[in-house]
Order: C-alpha cells, then sequence, then structure tokens
C-alpha cells in the first residue's frame, strides 16, 4: 500500500502544530485524501500550570531537560527556573559567563564548582560574582580552586548567609575564610573539608571555631588534613553535632577526643580512620552514651581494653565496623565484649580481625537483631566458624566472607541455617568452588550467592598474608600486582608499568568499602543519620 506525507502551509506560530494531509492510494487506484489535524492547532501544555510542568521536568534526566527546554520560550524558561541543583566547570574561563548562566538558572540552591588540577580555577571575583547571582544557595562544593582565597571566602559568606551544607577539598584558602563561613552562616548543617592547603602548619595555625553555626552544626568530616586539630575548638563548640568523622588526620587526638566527648552530649555516629588515637580516646569516646554507629579503621593502638570500655557504656551500639590492620590488638575478648553489652547490633563488619567460634556464638546469641555481617582477612574464619554463624544467627539477612579460609563444607552449612538470609557474598576464599555456590543458589532460591573466584596469582606481585587482606605498607603493591596479573599485562597498548599500577589503586581501593556502603543503606534502620 503506498502512502505519501505533506504539510499544509502557512503561518504558524511555535505552539500551533501543523496539519497533516495524508494521501492513502488503495490498490483499487482510488484516492482518499484524510486530512487528520492531530493537535487541533492548540498547545495542549498551556493548560497545565507552571508548577505542574516544573514537576514533570524534575523526572527527566538532565539530557532530557535540555531538549525540553529547546520545545519554545515557556519551556525554556519553567526549565530554567525549576532547575535548583548545578554543577559547573570551575575553570577561570568561567567568569565570563556567570552572568548568562545565572540569569537562566536564577533559582539554583545547590553548586558543585570542580575544576581539573592541571587547569586555573576561578578566583575570588568570579566567586563573588556568583554569591551575588545565588544568594538563595543553601549547598556549595569546591574542588581544586586553589586561586580562591580567604578575602573571596569572606565575601561568599556574608553573600550567602543560608548557606546549609559545605564540602571543600584540595582548595588552597586557609582559618581565616574558613571562620568567615562559620561567623556568618548560622544555618549550617553539615561541614566536609579534604586537603585544606591554606592552614598554617604547627603553633602559628590559626584556631577554627564554630561562630554563629555552633549551634546547627550535625556533620563535620575532616580528612586528609596536616593540621586538622586547628579544628578542634569548632568540634567542641558544636553543641548538637550528631556525626563526627576523622579520616588521615595528623597528630595525637586523645585529648582533643577525651574534651569532645566531655562537650558535646549527642554524638550517635564517629569514625575513626588511620589516626593517632589510643585505648584513652575510646575511653572518652564511652561517654557518648547514645552512640550508635563506631567506626574503628586501623587505628593500631586500639586494643581489647578500649573496644570493652566502649561496648559497656554505649549500649545502644547498632554498627561496628573494625578494620583491626591485622595487629591482632582486637579479638574475642573485646567482641565478647561487645555481644554481652550491645544487644542492638545489627551490623558488624571485622576486617583483619580474627575472631573465633567463642565470640560469634557470643555475638549471636546475644545480638538478636543482627543483620548484616562481613569478615575479612581472617585467618581464624574457617568451615567451623560459617557452622556456628549458619546454625546460630537467625536474625542473619546479608553475609559477606572474604579472604578466609572457608571451604564448600562451609558454603554447605549455610544450606540449612539463618532463616532469613536473602544474600551471600564470598570473595577470594580458594577453597570455594563454583559448584558449592551453584548448589546453594538450587537449594536455598531466595538467596542471592555472588562468588566471586580469584585470579591466579603472579608471581612477581607482592604476596600477602595467608588471609588475603594486604599488610601494612603493602596495601598499594598487592593491588596494583593483581591488576598487572589479571587483565593488563595481557594488553597491546603499550602503557607503563607505572601507569598500570595507579589504575591497580583506582580500581581496587574502595572494593570492600563499596559494598559495605550499600548495606549501610539496608533496611532504612539508620534514622539518626542526617545527610
Amino acid at each position: 500500500m503506498g502512502q505519501s506525507i505533506s504539510t499544509v502551509a502557512g503561518a504558524q506560530n511555535r505552539r500551533s502544530s501543523p496539519v497533516i494531509i495524508y494521501s492513502m492510494k488503495k490498490e483499487t487506484d482510488d484516492i482518499d485524501d484524510v486530512i487528520v489535524d492531530l493537535f487541533n492547532d492548540f498547545d495542549y501544555s498551556s493548560n497545565i500550570p507552571d508548577e505542574c510542568l516544573a514537576c514533570i521536568f524534575h523526572f527527566l534526566t538532565s539530557g532530557d531537560r535540555k531538549s525540553c527546554s529547546l520545545v519554545c520560550r515557556r519551556w525554556l524558561h519553567v526549565e530554567g527556573q525549576s532547575r535548583h541543583r548545578l554543577s559547573l566547570n570551575a575553570q577561570s574561563e568561567l567568569v565570563t559567563v556567570v552572568p548568562f548562566i545565572f540569569s537562566r538558572f536564577d533559582s539554583v540552591t545547590k553548586l558543585a564548582l570542580k575544576c581539573d588540577r592541571r587547569s586555573v580555577s576561578i578566583d575570588d571575583d568570579a566567586l563573588v560574582l556568583i554569591s551575588l547571582r545565588c544568594r538563595n544557595l543553601t549547598r556549595l562544593k569546591l574542588r581544586s580552586c586553589r586561586e580562591l582565597t580567604d578575602t573571596g571566602m569572606e565575601a561568599f559568606a556574608k553573600n550567602c548567609k543560608g548557606l546549609k551544607k559545605l564540602s571543600c577539598g584540595s582548595c588552597a584558602f586557609g582559618a581565616k575564610g574558613m571562620n568567615a563561613v562559620l561567623n556568618n552562616c548560622a544555618l549550617m548543617e553539615e561541614l566536609s573539608v579534604k586537603r585544606l592547603r591554606g592552614i598554617t602548619d604547627g603553633a602559628a595555625a590559626e584556631p577554627i571555631g564554630p561562630g554563629v553555626a555552633g549551634g546547627s552544626l550535625r556533620v563535620i568530616c575532616l580528612k586528609e588534613l596536616y593540621n586538622g586539630q586547628c579544628f578542634g575548638p569548632m568540634i567542641i563548640g558544636s553543641k548538637n553535632l550528631r556525626t563526627l568523622k576523622l579520616f588521615r588526620c595528623s597528630g595525637d587526638w586523645d585529648k582533643i577526643l577525651e574534651v569532645i566527648a566531655e562537650q558535646v552530649e549527642g554524638l550517635v555516629e564517629i569514625h575513626l580512620e588511620r589516626l593517632q588515637v589510643s585505648d584513652a580516646g575510646l575511653s572518652a569516646i564511652s561517654k557518648c552514651l547514645i552512640l550508635e554507629i563506631l567506626h574503628l579503621v586501623k587505628t593500631p593502638e586500639c586494643t581489647n581494653n578500649g573496644l570493652k570500655i566502649v561496648a559497656e557504656s554505649c549500649k545502644l551500639l547498632r554498627k561496628l565496623h573494625i578494620d583491626g590492620w591485622k595487629t591482632n590488638r582486637i579479638s574475642d575478648e573485646g567482641l565478647i565484649a561487645v555481644a554481652k553489652h550491645c544487644p542492638n547490633l545489627q551490623e558488624l563488619v571485622l576486617i583483619g580481625v580474627n575472631p573465633t567460634c567463642a565470640s560469634l556464638e557470643k555475638l549471636a546469641t546475644n545480638c538478636l537483631n543482627l543483620e548484616r555481617l562481613a569478615l575479612c582477612g581472617s585467618e581464624t574464619v574457617g568451615d567451623p566458624e560459617l557452622s556456628c554463624i549458619a546454625a546460630k544467627c537467625i536474625a542473619l539477612r546479608k553475609l559477606c566472607i572474604k579472604s578466609c579460609p572457608v571451604s564448600d563444607q562451609g558454603m554447605e552449612a549455610l544450606a540449612g541455617g539463618c532463616p532469613n538470609l536473602v544474600k551471600v557474598k564470598v570473595k577470594k576464599c580458594r577453597l570455594v568452588t563454583s559448584e558449592s555456590a551453584d548448589w546453594l543458589r538450587t537449594t536455598r532460591g531466595s538467596v542471592a550467592v555472588n562468588l566471586d573466584t580469584p585470579e591466579p596469582e603472579n608471581p612477581d606481585a607482592t604476596s600477602a598474608s595467608d588471609g588475603g587482606v594486604p599488610e601494612a605498607g603493602n596495601e598499594n603493591r598487592q593491588v596494583a600486582g593483581q591488576v598487572r596479573g589479571v587483565n593488563i599485562a595481557s594488553s597491546s597498548t603499550g602503557r607503563s608499568n607505572s601507569f598500570k599500577a595507579r589504575l591497580g589503586l583506582t580500581t581496587g581501593r574502595n572494593l570492600v568499602a563499596c559494598t559495605f556502603r550499600r548495606w549501610s543503606s539496608f533496611g532504612g534502620s539508620s534514622s539518626s543519620r542526617n545527610n
């Protein structure tokens, strides 16, 4: 059947739709012209209020929103005014187009300014110009904006006093700029600082106080700060602080933690990673009586004694993550104390810690709400321990075993235990075969089984200990070696070994952390988080 299409000519405005003439030729040579006016020469979207149209745009991807903005002037206007989140390349050339960008997007409340490390970033003038155009800004993220100074941050803070969340990384301003923000933004709830280069070293460092934000700050996260202790007054003065995260900040933190615990009574979440903190610091943390979440990651001076003090006082603990770094300073003794005093425990992650059936049985018996368990790089977790988990952990829903000496026999024990189990992850356990994983899937169809079979080792790579988790100092080399031994070495691209190593680090650095981060959102039980 032949078919031809033509369009009726005539003056049409942007809201009118074309009248289409379909000429359909029948096989009997009879020709009927059918005129179809699809939209009745009327823009039906004009009946939709701007607020409803904006709501529809919120369900679209960024690319689809851009396409919609080209339909007509009204859609362009509504799309621009309804866009509240914007991410911009913060190179120095941005200053020339700031007026045009924020004339269209005049309702932005969440702004990200990110610059490539090899490029020249925006300076104070550009930041001030942005602040004048975005006085309703509530969230700001700065990345690698090295041309910003204390002067620019002070001017920005005076123009955007409604700021609630600030995240800055690899910036060059210092304590004066940070104090300016805290002295002007009384609604500040969350502050994240990483590699702030402008902070003076040593005793000459200017202390950073809470300012007018002391009553509103709920979350403080400090990462990779050479002189992070100058933030001590700010932390101590944040009376309503709920979450404190300290990652790889130099200096002795025991004394600061003691003062924090005495002055801040509402802490419910504490993360300490690669920090110089000992049992004295844990003893201070034990004064946070409503603490629910505790992460101790690669803090080698923390021992069973400190963990016991925390467990005896923080009876509301729900989530506990410990990376013992294979120092064997936290073992059954500390875990049994947790089992005895923390009956509300729901999530337990042990990395480089060596529990046995003694502590696992106590945890299963006393912590009846234990739903998520991860055991990684443990030399003592074998088939008997896995069988103990299967028999005793009635509430367990998600289980992760990595680099442990378990075998198919332990996997078989899971088939008849843990009645609420929905997900099992087994990684780098060389004695577990794909046949046992398939058998477990068949036996318990409702359980998702994820088996990561280990790749053959590269004899040139630095080997880890028997548990499979890298020793201190060898972590980076091992991950890079694993990647070289698997895929990259067989490529013919001619890339250097240093590039392969960097790629290996990027690939493997957060493998375990990503798994546990997904788990943390499970069940909706972390109501105390303030994101």
